[in-house]
């Protein structure tokens, strides 16, 4: 049931909007296929072709197109490589990596949430690629502990909007943190990182000045902000880096 909600979703998208079928296919879709229902897919075309993932059957498809990200990664990445999945959720861009690095190269995945933590272990394990390791925690400033709120699975079928927040509500937890700078005191340092943490990817890169002075990985971020992306854009230049934009929201900064 949840393969056949996929493949009919998007056809039948502009039925929703309808006064009393909208309302009634809503309502029907919910019943057949719960909201937390879970189904196997293999993506069919980009960079991550052939790849396995246990997704919500709601996700958008465009998630699978090969998009500028999936691009920069293939264009960059190389075999033997470290890469940090920065905000990995159920691993999409760690599978990718992981595929491309090869058995010399290594992934590190960061996800908070323990529920994406562990489909992302559970998506490693089906495309058998040992090369990456989950932590769970968020990358932050310091290395400690924060409130973490949880998306709500109605409006983030994967809960990719998760967030961290200064004070606790229904939906949030307790998770530890880590800086990138003392992370990489007991771990090999990244050639290339990707960050999407929904808006606190200041606070990632304020952690991360001796690694970004001393390693100079390449880096791949999601802004969710007009002022984060101007913050991040004058210190990755002050820091010596090159940026420009992958598009709308992606920003790609390569050592100079």
């Amino acid at each position: 049931m949840a393969q056949l909600f996929r493949r009919y979703a998007l056809p039948m998208a502009g039925l929703r909007r309808l006064p009393v079928v909208g309302p009634f296919l809503h309502w029907a879709s919910g019943k057949l296929v719960p909201r937390d229902s879970l189904t196997w897919v293999q993506v069919q075309r980009g960079p991550a072709r052939g790849l396995w993932l246990q997704l919500n059957p709601r996700t958008r498809h465009s998630y699978f197109e090969g998009s500028g990200e999936q691009t920069v990664v293939q264009q960059y990445l190389r075999p033997g490589m470290i890469f940090y999945d920065i905000g990995a959720n159920i691993g999409f861009f760690s599978l990718l990596a992981g595929r491309i690095v090869g058995k010399d190269g290594r992934v590190i995945a960061f996800e908070p949430d323990p529920e994406l933590g562990a489909r992302l272990r559970v998506n490693v394990r089906r495309n058998d690629l040992q090369v990456i390791s989950v932590e769970e925690k968020a990358v932050w400033f310091e290395s400690g502990t924060v409130s973490f709120e949880r998306a709500d699975p109605a409006t983030s079928p994967d809960r990719g909007l998760g967030h961290i927040v200064a004070r606790g509500g229904d939906d949030t937890i307790q998770i530890n943190t880590a800086s990138l700078d003392d992370f990489v005191l007991a771990a090999p340092a990244p050639d290339f990182l990707k960050c999407d943490v929904e808006g606190a990817e200041v606070e990632v890169f304020r952690g991360a000045g001796r690694l970004l002075t001393e390693k100079r990985p390449i880096i791949l971020c999601e802004m969710h902000s007009d002022e984060n992306r101007r913050t991040l854009l004058e210190e990755f230049a002050r820091l010596g880096y090159t940026s420009k934009l992958v598009d709308e929201n992606h920003v790609l900064a390569l050592p100079r």
